[in-house]
């Protein structure tokens, strides 16, 4: 067996959009995603995200979109923004979907929550996953992730996102980060 490509992590700009756009799409939805375990495909048609959405990302104040590289190919995206004096919110987090299941995904998840400390001083992250998504909240729990009694609605302004199943829910799952 031979060893896995280092990995290396870096903040996102400007450049970076439509990368992470097309990256972000290629694991969620369509038949691209299909290649990993995290698609969204059966539950959501359409695009997740563009690089509109990615650039207004980044010129949010307490926000940043953290980068995953592989021989200085981007292969993981995750964004992070501060909610409140003590957390943080993580989402689209991504891995290529043909990378998936190889520990990329946790050293990165890691990597993400140190940046988010470091950043911007929190002790909290929290996220929200589709709530039919067992084997994707499974994995978070692993990581520490806890379910909160939460629950959110689908956000019916998804941009091009349409749900394909009724009532679909976001649940809301939180770690306490320590120093």
């Amino acid at each position: 067996m031979t060893e896995p490509l280092a990995i290396s992590f870096r903040g996102a700009v400007s450049t970076d959009a439509p990368h992470i756009a097309a990256l972000v799409n290629s694991a969620y939805r369509g038949d691209s995603s299909r290649a990993g375990w995290t698609t969204e495909a059966d539950l959501v048609t359409g695009a997740r995200t563009d690089a509109g959405d990615v650039l207004r990302m980044l010129a949010e104040p307490g926000s940043m979109i953290l980068l995953c590289l592989q021989e200085g190919a981007i292969v993981g995206t995750v964004y992070l923004k501060q909610t409140d004096a003590t957390s943080a919110y993580l989402g689209l987090f991504v891995v290529k979907p043909t990378l998936q299941g190889g520990g990329i995904g946790k050293q990165f998840i890691q990597a993400a929550e140190r940046a988010a400390q470091a950043q911007f001083g929190i002790s909290r992250m929290w996220m929200t996953v589709i709530s039919v998504r067992e084997e994707l909240l499974a994995y978070y729990e692993r990581r520490g992730y806890r379910r909160t009694s939460e629950l959110k609605p689908f956000p019916r302004e998804a941009g091009a996102s349409v749900p394909q199943v009724d009532n679909l829910q976001l649940a809301v799952l939180e770690k306490y980060l320590v120093s």
